[in-house]
Formats: structure tokens, sequence, C-alpha cells
């Protein structure tokens, strides 16, 4: 996967390093805590740095959470292509939907935000978002071969599914989320398959 943050792509000296894998730490500790719009400057504060410190690894939050999700994102890519093997094309899309919205879900409002990027090339976050459709995309492709998707969803009608799901699991609980989920699925089967 391409990245387009500024800090992996250099060599960085010793206390750089360690500047950027502080950021990165409190960034997850900060999210987690009070999700992706919570302060910046509260991330450089609880890391120890100045805030120019933050914007010179991360021009915005964008580029922040990009790093942060680029590990995770490029699994849940792999997770796709690994599941292109699993006997049951239906079942596969639903365990790798699943993943999908666990990982949606790992910090309030980052569904958001990544439905977003999916759609906006000048986000940091727009190719990592792009490699997750285009591994959803690949499933989707194989249960509608099997005959379990309807013809006309598109990876897109995916993507925004899972989203959405996530968006409303944050809302209400994980368990709401899995039968909306589930409906979802439901909805995605071609009439009289239902």
């Amino acid at each position: 996967m391409t990245t387009t943050g500024p800090a992996p792509q250099r060599r960085m000296r010793a206390d750089a390093r360690r500047n950027y894998e502080r950021l990165l730490a409190e960034a997850a500790t900060v999210f987690a805590e009070h999700g992706v719009d919570a302060s910046l400057e509260d991330i450089a504060r609880r890391a120890g740095v100045a805030n120019g410190t933050l914007y010179s690894h991360f021009p915005n939050r964008q580029a922040l959470l990009e790093a942060l999700m680029r590990d995770r994102m490029q699994t849940l890519s792999e997770k796709a292509r690994d599941l292109l093997d699993h006997p049951s094309a239906h079942e596969a899309l639903v365990i790798w939907a699943r993943a999908a919205i666990a990982h949606t879900t790992m910090y309030r409002g980052l569904a958001a935000s990544l439905m977003r990027s999916v759609e906006d090339e000048t986000s940091e976050l727009h190719t990592a978002c792009q490699s997750v459709l285009t591994a959803g995309e690949q499933l989707l492709k194989r249960a509608q071969a099997a005959g379990t998707v309807r013809g006309d969803a598109t990876a897109s009608d995916l993507y925004a599914l899972i989203n959405a799901v996530a968006w409303a699991g944050e809302q209400t609980s994980a368990a709401q989320g899995e039968r909306l989920l589930a409906f979802s699925i439901d909805g995605l089967r071609p009439s009289g398959r239902r």
C-alpha cells in the first residue's frame, strides 16, 4: 500500500522517530477515549511535544489517522484476499464484513471519517480506503458469481453499508450493529433467496 503520510517515507533522526512513535501511541489512547475528533493539541501535550512537532509529522488529522490505521487497513485488505479461498463465497463476505465493522468501530467517529475519505482524493486516508474497498469488491463479486448476492450491488454499496452499520453500532450497541449487519446482508441477497 502506498502511504501518503510524510514521516514513514523518509529516514528520521532517533529523537524524531521517538516523537513520531509517542505521538502515534498517544493518538491511539486519546482517540480510544474521546473519538477521532479529539483535540490534536491534547495528543501533542500528552506525548510531551510541541504542537509544531505534531504538525511536522502529521500535517492534519487525516494524516495522523492514516499513520495510525495503516497496518490495520492493510490487514483488512489481506484478510479479504485470504477469504477468497473460503469454501463459501457468501460466508467469506460476511466474515470480512464483520472484520471491517470491527476495524471501523475501533474509534468513535472513524466510520464517518472513512466514508468521507473514500470519496476525497485529497485525503491522506483515500488510498487506504480505496485499497479496502477493492479488497471487499473481490469478495462481493465472488458472492455475486455464486448467486448469493444480488448482481446490482457495488463495492461502494458494500463499503457504505459497512460504515453505516459501524456508525449505528457506535450510536447504540455492538449487538444492534450485528443485527443491522444481518439485515443488510439479507438485503443483498437476490430476490427469491431471502
